[in-house]
This record gives structure tokens, sequence and C-alpha cells, in this order.
């Protein structure tokens, strides 16, 4: 199993979308790419900690690549607007890619020149960082669409994600 982080907006629409996946064994909704430890919802929300909603997506090689998830990132978040994603705005909502190793950093590197934006007119603002620490979200924040199809969040924002990924990568769901 490798794992792959990606923050792309609220961590709620990206766990939805990967969690879709075949190859993907387990997403987590978490933090990452800030100054304090062990973060609150409430702190990472303040914008002040430069921490980023982020998904740990641990996942089998095997069945589903790193290039195939990158497409999906970029196939289901806009990476043209710099720490934004639709009404939810600030660095705590930043396009970014936390790389493990070298392997990814180069990878994610010629992605974002070449396929990424193939698929996007404008310019890529996409970060891409080394891994740094990294902490979980709390409790309610895991599985959220799963668990609350019927909350408005879910209906008009997530839906339309997962079903742009339905419709665009259907040769990669589960």
């Amino acid at each position: 199993m490798q794992e792959a982080y990606f923050g792309g907006g609220c961590f709620w629409c990206l766990e939805a979308v990967f969690q879709r996946l075949k190859g993907v064994q387990s997403v987590e909704s978490g933090y990452m790419g800030g100054q304090i430890k062990n973060p609150s919802y409430k702190e990472i929300c303040s914008g002040l900690t430069g921490h980023a909603e982020i998904v740990k997506i641990t996942f089998d090689p095997s069945i589903i690549s790193f290039k195939e998830l990158l497409y999906v990132f970029f196939g289901t978040h806009n990476p043209t607007t710099l720490n934004r994603q639709g009404n939810d705005v600030g660095t705590q909502y930043r396009s970014v890619i936390f790389y493990t190793d070298e392997e990814q950093k180069l990878e994610a590197q010629n992605f974002m020149s070449n396929e990424a934006q193939q698929m996007w007119s404008d310019h890529i603002v996409t970060e891409l960082s080394p891994l740094t620490d990294y902490y979980p979200a709390e409790k309610y924040h895991q599985d959220y669409y799963n668990n609350n199809p019927n909350q408005g969040y879910c209906n008009f924002i997530i839906r339309p994600k997962v079903e742009k990924l339905e419709a665009a990568f259907q040769n990669l769901l589960k």
C-alpha cells in the first residue's frame, strides 16, 4: 500500500470522491502544512494555523496508480483558484499535493506541467510541498458525505462532485 495526501477545498468533498475509486483502501480527512501541533477544526477554520484541509488516501498501486489519482484530483476540483474552492475561501482550502517521496514529487510536477495544464485553460496554482506532520480530523468529519447524504452542503456541493467523478472516471470506480 502507498499513501497520497491531497488538499483541494473542503476535505468532505475529496473524501467522498476518492472513497469511490477501486484500489483505494481508505480515505481519512485531516490537516497538514501548518505551524501548530494537533490543531482543531475551529483553529483550522480561523485560517491562522497554516494548515490545509486534506485527505490521506491509502491505495494499492497495483490497482490504481498515483497518476490516476492525480487525474481524479485535478478533474474534480478547481486547481486554478488560489486559496478557494467555490464559497470556501482561505488558505485552509488551498489546492495542494503533499508528496511522500521524490517519485511522487516528480510525477506530480510533470502532471501539473502537462496533463493538468491541458485540463484547465487558466494557470494551475496547486502547491506542491513535502510531507509534513499529519493530523487526523475530528471523528465527526470522517466519512461525512456517506453519513450525512441529505445535509444541505452534501446535496448542493459534494453530490455534484461525486456525479462529475461518476461521469468522467467510470473506469476507475469500485
